[in-house]
């Protein structure tokens, strides 16, 4: 599996203050790479120097085996991006947006190839529209239908999820999904909603005051193995009763405030809630508390 991004010892000085401090990490083709971080981490930052719309301060990057700074227009030309909220003329339609951004892209675009993206994002229906009848989900859509009117190899999302309602970030999750596993693009996405990156992302970085915590496979970080599983039942007396009686005995952690919490592959949720059940045992719910967001908190604790 080839390299796509190779950052290398990326440093950002803003006078006094080190936005990015000796990051390296790698982004490999095919991949959906979450980048975490909390506000003011440094992720927009690293995301607009990839982009070069800002010089780093110190470190190197790679793009597409090339060096950033000497192929810029070589390698810009095969990147797709959205930085916050896209730029977009709000009194123009959604066909005319796309058919401007393909000319200041340089790239010849058809009729048909503009109406084929569009009914990609889901616009289809609203392609003469002008933008400001658009709303912020729509909007989203349409500047990611701009930023793939290239064709590109690398797509980065910074925050592609930030204003939109639930519709739309499932939307959105979804069109993630598809240009990763259908279309085989490579995504770079930037988000605060950590539940959103554990259901699209392969591998994931995530830095704190500019610098490196981890990075590595989404599902090896998340060790199924050591999921906490909370137990809530009808009568929570009779179930502890039978876990502790059980061979779910070694996985009973310390009851506290009379919650039952087990430790074990979460994949065997579904045998525990069966064996509860034919004890007469009835759950209210059944649910595992490791996650993304246990993992992001535990790993940036000051």
């Amino acid at each position: 599996m080839s390299a796509i991004i190779q950052v290398n010892h990326l440093t950002k000085d803003f006078k006094e203050i080190k936005a990015v401090d000796d990051l390296s990490f790698t982004v490999n083709e095919g991949q959906v790479y979450g980048f975490l971080g909390q506000n003011g981490a440094g992720k927009s930052t690293t995301i607009r120097m990839l982009l070069t719309l800002i010089e780093p301060t110190a470190g190197d990057i790679e793009i597409f085996g090339l060096q950033l700074r000497k192929h810029r227009k070589e390698i810009l030309r095969q990147i797709g991006a959205i930085i916050e909220k896209p730029d977009l003329y709000k009194y123009l339609t959604a066909y005319e947006n796309i058919r401007i951004f393909s000319r200041l892209s340089g790239v010849k675009v058809s009729d048909a190839k503009i109406n084929e993206q569009l009914a990609m994002v889901g616009l289809a229906d609203r392609t003469k529209s002008k933008v400001k009848t658009y709303s912020q989900g729509m909007k989203q859509r349409l500047g990611l239908a701009c930023a793939l009117i290239q064709d590109p190899r690398l797509i980065i999302l910074d925050e592609p999820t930030n204003g939109l309602d639930p519709q739309g970030i499932a939307d959105m999750r979804n069109m993630i999904i598809h240009l990763s596993k259908d279309l085989g693009k490579t995504l770079l996405v930037s988000s605060h909603l950590l539940s959103e990156i554990e259901m699209v992302a392969d591998s994931m970085l995530i830095i704190n005051k500019g610098r490196k915590v981890v990075e590595g496979k989404v599902s090896e970080l998340l060790n199924p193995s050591q999921s906490v599983v909370e137990l809530i039942a009808v009568d929570n007396a009779a179930a502890l009763e039978f876990l502790q009686h059980s061979e779910w005995s070694s996985a009973l952690k310390p009851v506290t405030n009379g919650t039952i919490k087990l430790e074990f592959d979460k994949v065997r949720i579904p045998e525990l809630n069966k064996q509860l059940v034919e004890r007469g045992i009835a759950v209210m719910s059944l649910r595992p508390l490791h996650s993304l967001e246990d993992y992001f908190l535990s790993q940036t604790k000051v």
